[in-house]
């Protein structure tokens, strides 16, 4: 290893050179920060904005959008579909787990043929068409005919495939515009030396990422308000609008992007090698090229070598962490489809019963710079630096929190008159709706901790080749989430309510436990990890 390899790195083939080498007094001494993130980035975290506001945009009066027939006077209940409120959170659910499925899909096209900027251009137009067509049939003249719910349909199979596509290779895409790979010593403005730290950058991008992401996330306050006092078309509008100015923004840069060139067979060759592996022993290191026999070699198509088997086991390493992700998920999902139910059968004096879940990102425009700006750095400099598997458990035992006070208040709610336990009789329970906002608060400071750290972790341990598919991997997990969600679909009816969000505080404490339990020792092996690259820093510098 040398001073160059170290301090170095090539962009558009041309060498760049960073500061100097950190020396072992400078890793005892010198702060460790976030580097400068490249413009180049900020523009994809517009992009990203842009296009969660879309999202969240349409999705925010989708579950009164089916629940609720149209209201027979101004001011009434929001609705157009009215298949009620079993229906509405089966529909919300299946858009959730198309959404979240289709990653893989883009993925594939990104990694193998097109590369991540092309793939993101071609499925922002396929998400653009697939809004047009929620608009269209929003418009009360197709309301009035009955074309709402099979336009509806046909929208969010276009809308799911665009934003998957979208959503396995924005993420890496953001994070590779930041090219150097090793610590170096930098000088601040203010004349401190500190050690500009390539993990805490990417850690960092991620978190102003998710934060443009919750930006993005309070769309639903601007939507369901127009729902509310305009119309479902108008509301749905505005997100088409949005879409079209994040692919606007997203390619006045194109010439400026680091864009990773596509690789020839990542995906074949990742299913080639597994199934060699378990044809000969199960052993991933049987699978490795230097170890299969050259007569064999023709039988098994080995186009791979054994750095590229070293980066799939490092990938497959990465995704037994995604295993637990699914319950957590299906946690959250309650905010857009149940918890707006809900609300519903409380007292909200003028505002729309599903505009509640935007406390969850105001929280988190607030949360989000408070830790990455003052709690994380804090907990550093007193050597408590939380790493990815901690931060992951302490964001599901949050998650836990949120749904067993959700179980209280539903039991509040129905010990609560004129309706008790079948509210919506005639006037909504006497008991006011802010007292939901504890559950968006909780859950939001839950994604602070398992949420961007699935991102960042997708990201880091990923072997460049396979970030879009590690990534897209992780996405995959929410649509499972979103398959549980159907599970408790029986309990979503009154007075069934409590018991379900009491299971799903239950497993959910369980899941954080077991997670703790089998993958604490990552922390442990990441800790080592750091402390001989520094070493090695060190001893080259």
């Amino acid at each position: 290893m040398s001073d160059v390899e170290l301090n170095d790195f090539v962009d558009d083939g041309e060498t760049k050179k960073l500061g100097e080498t950190p020396t072992r007094d400078d890793w005892s001494k010198l702060r460790r920060v976030a580097d400068h993130i490249p413009t180049t980035a900020w523009y994809i975290v517009a992009c990203e904005l842009c296009e969660r506001f879309t999202f969240y945009g349409v999705q925010g009066p989708m579950q009164n959008y089916i629940q609720f027939p149209p209201p027979q006077q101004a001011g009434g209940q929001p609705g157009a579909i009215g298949r009620g409120e079993q229906a509405a959170t089966s529909i919300n659910l299946f858009f959730l787990f198309f959404c979240y499925s289709t990653p893989l899909f883009g993925a594939v096209m990104a990694d193998r043929y097109l590369g991540k900027y092309r793939t993101i251009v071609l499925f922002a137009l396929i998400y653009l068409v697939g809004l047009v067509v929620l608009t269209v049939t929003s418009i009360p003249a197709a309301i009035a005919k009955g074309a709402s719910l099979p336009g509806l349909i046909i929208a969010i199979m276009i809308i799911g495939l665009g934003t998957g596509g979208i959503k396995s290779n924005v993420g890496p895409m953001v994070a590779d515009q930041y090219r150097p790979k090793h610590p170096y010593v930098k000088v601040l403005p203010s004349g401190e030396r500190v050690i500009a730290d390539p993990k805490l950058t990417v850690q960092t991008i991620f978190a102003w990422f998710y934060l443009a992401i919750n930006i993005g996330g309070l769309a639903p306050i601007i939507t369901t308000l127009i729902e509310k006092y305009h119309s479902f078309w108008l509301a749905y509008l505005i997100p088409t609008i949005m879409m079209v100015l994040g692919i606007l923004i997203f390619i006045s840069a194109r010439k400026a992007y680091y864009k990773a060139p596509p690789s020839t067979s990542v995906i074949a060759d990742s299913f080639s090698v597994m199934k060699v592996a378990f044809a000969r022993g199960r052993n991933m290191e049987n699978a490795k090229a230097s170890n299969i026999p050259v007569n064999l070699r023709t039988k098994y198509r080995v186009t791979w070598d054994d750095n590229f088997v070293n980066d799939l086991k490092s990938a497959l390493k990465a995704c037994r962490v995604f295993l637990f992700y699914p319950i957590y998920w299906c946690c959250y999902n309650q905010m857009t489809n149940n918890l707006v139910s809900q609300a519903a059968t409380m007292r909200t004096g003028l505002l729309p019963n599903d505009i509640m879940n935007n406390f969850d990102p105001l929280t988190l425009l607030f949360m989000i710079p408070l830790f990455e700006k003052v709690i994380y750095p804090f907990l550093r400099s007193k050597g408590l630096a939380l790493r990815a598997v901690t931060r992951i458990f302490i964001g599901f035992l949050l998650s836990s929190v949120a749904m067993g006070y959700s179980a209280v208040l539903q039991r509040i709610i129905y010990n609560t008159g004129p309706c008790y336990n079948h509210p919506g009789c005639s006037d909504p329970n006497d008991i006011s709706v802010y007292w939901q906002i504890p559950i968006y608060v909780i859950v939001a400071i839950s994604e602070i901790f398992a949420s961007i750290t699935g991102l960042e972790y997708a990201y880091r341990k990923a072997p460049p080749s396979m970030r879009s598919l590690v990534t897209a991997l992780f996405l995959t997990t929410s649509a499972f989430g979103s398959i549980l969600g159907y599970a408790i679909v029986p309990l979503a009816v009154d007075p069934y309510l409590p018991y379900m969000y009491s299971l799903l505080a239950g497993i959910m404490v369980i899941t954080a436990c077991v997670f703790y339990g089998l993958f604490r020792k990552y922390d442990v092996q990441e800790e080592l990890e750091e402390e001989t690259t520094e070493k090695e820093i060190v001893q080259y510098s």
